[in-house]
């Protein structure tokens, strides 16, 4: 059984309430506000083998031939940002997050490049007064809590209009949910006529996590090729022992 690295406290802050840790081992990160597990990555793995790599894996089954613009809601420490750069490569990214906190650290602890566009501003209200280009991949991880994680924005018809308003007609929407339960009770799922506005709905799920991911693609997509896109990448085959990315995929419709 490999023994399992102790993780050291390197940096620590409380303010406005709020306490943050960014623990280390190796060269492995990992971002705790108030208790919550917001952000963890390690680059000689490239993924974390949780909920994060099923925030990645949709933007493969986009279209690879062209520009990708990619809307980051609830930015954490950045592992989303990490992972996108390295495996996607999208020409414009955009991350907000409310917490400058985050920010700051997603920048000094997780070296988020400059090249990343992060804005602090609450998510809601930046994607209501966005009038800019659309983005072919919006990923909504927006949560919050004390101690237990919690959506900090319902994704109720509402919200998930205003996202759909801003995504590209041949993009995704990606939204994080506690659990499956949780996912098939929003108004993405549970409201035919908004279904109707996607081409294929899919759920991803690790046994790290009881976390359910939701991606909703607006043209049909054929999942069996995520396999193939991911097989260009040592790091991402899981045919291979050393990969660490482990999901399961299934069809919503």
């Amino acid at each position: 059984m490999r023994k399992l690295r102790p993780m050291a406290v390197i940096w620590e802050l409380e303010q406005n309430g709020k306490r943050y840790e960014v623990r280390a081992a190796g060269r492995t990160r990992r971002l705790y506000t108030d208790g919550v597990f917001h952000s963890h990555y390690n680059p000689l793995h490239g993924v974390t083998g949780g909920v994060w790599d099923l925030l990645l894996l949709p933007a493969f089954l986009l279209p690879a031939e062209r520009p990708m613009r990619v809307l980051m809601l609830g930015v954490g420490g950045g592992t989303v940002l990490k992972m996108l750069e390295r495996f996607i490569q999208p020409t414009k990214i955009i991350g907000v997050d409310l917490d400058p906190v985050h920010l700051q650290v997603a920048r000094e602890h997780f070296e988020v490049g400059p090249e990343v566009d992060l804005r602090k501003a609450d998510a809601m209200t930046w994607v209501h007064r966005y009038d800019g280009a659309p983005f072919d991949l919006i990923i909504d991880d927006l949560f919050g809590g004390r101690g237990e994680p919690e959506r900090a924005v319902m994704m109720d018809r509402v919200w998930a209009s205003a996202l759909m308003q801003h995504l590209t007609a041949t993009g995704a929407l990606v939204a994080n949910f506690v659990d499956s339960a949780e996912l098939r009770r929003t108004a993405l799922f549970a409201e035919r006529d908004m279904r109707r506005c996607f081409g294929r709905g899919l759920q991803f799920t690790t046994r790290m996590d009881t976390n359910a991911v939701g991606a909703f693609f607006r043209q049909p997509v054929e999942p069996d090729d995520l396999r193939a896109r991911l097989r260009e990448h040592p790091l991402l085959d899981t045919r291979l022992a050393t990969c660490r990315l482990r999901y399961t995929m299934r069809r919503l419709w």
